[in-house]
């Protein structure tokens, strides 16, 4: 990346605009493709080009790439899976690509696109460039340590996240006492979380106490979808009464960091970065 261009891939929420302010910070003239009523706007004020174009649109992106002379590419942000589903409006190679595609799973889309930007000379590159100091190390991040049911929560709410995660259904389930409250599907990490404690509020006296786990692919791309968390992961946890939260280390994305910790200190919620290949707990710590 030595001449100093980057391109990016925006899909919604704060992450593409917090790799376009580090990208800046470091001299970079970031180049960005943006969807209609999907990328924040706020994009315009740190990046140097930004154009919207239709969602499932891909030879015009590639063109915009091509003549601003960007041969690297990150992708960041959520594009709701759903929209495959109507509100789609594909081009003509983003049609052959959907006809030739076996699965429309997550996965096999992004993987699709990576090869037509190959095709033009464009390379798709790790999804947390410029960020790594985002991605957790193991250990506890606040200050309140997890009880033992709790630990014992993770453990078994961790294998059951990577079995979907796997099979590319979400990446999340909220657990009590080892029994899964919820999981993930195409309504996202927040909802998840809300709708665990709604269910919880309805038909328990205690709602306490329950624990949110969520981790990478167990193949995870660095290309794309990484996990992601930050202040609205805690603010949903506040609301479902959700008192810890398991992220997977080296391998999640927490935004606002500094906000996200103090707000989870604030409310008493435990945030865990795990190392799955070590999953050591011990004295309702992990390592």
């Amino acid at each position: 990346m030595s001449d100093k261009k980057i391109g990016l891939i925006a899909g919604a929420g704060l992450y593409p605009l917090s790799f376009a302010e580090e990208a800046s910070k470091m001299g970079y003239k970031v180049y960005v493709v943006s969807f209609k009523g999907i990328t924040n706007s706020g994009i315009e004020d740190i990046s140097e080009k930004v154009k919207y174009f239709n969602l499932g649109q891909i030879s015009a992106p590639i063109k915009f790439f091509r003549e601003n002379g960007v041969k690297k590419v990150v992708m960041a942000g959520n594009v709701p899976h759903i929209s495959i589903f109507g509100n789609l409006y594909p081009d003509l190679r983003a049609a052959k690509i959907l006809f030739r595609l076996k699965s429309k799973r997550a996965n096999a889309i992004l993987n699709a696109i990576s090869d037509e930007l190959r095709k033009d000379d464009i390379e798709l590159v790790n999804s947390a460039t410029f960020l790594e100091n985002l991605l957790p190390k193991p250990g506890l991040l606040t200050s309140r340590k997890p009880s033992k049911k709790q630990v014992a929560d993770i453990e078994f709410g961790w294998k059951i996240a990577k079995q979907i995660a796997e099979m590319d259904i979400g990446l999340t389930v909220v657990v009590k006492e080892k029994t899964i409250i919820s999981v993930e599907a195409l309504e996202g990490t927040d909802e998840c979380i809300k709708r665990a404690g709604q269910i919880f509020k309805r038909n328990s006296q205690n709602p306490e106490n329950l624990v949110v786990v969520k981790v990478a692919r167990p193949r995870q791309d660095m290309r794309f979808d990484l996990p992601v968390v930050g202040a609205k992961t805690i603010e949903s946890m506040i609301s479902a009464n959700a008192t810890l939260l398991a992220i997977e280390a080296y391998k999640t994305l927490i935004l606002e960091k500094p906000k996200f910790l103090k707000k989870a200190n604030e409310n008493r919620i435990s945030v865990l970065a795990v190392n799955p290949a070590v999953m050591i707990f011990r004295r309702g710590c992990s390592i």
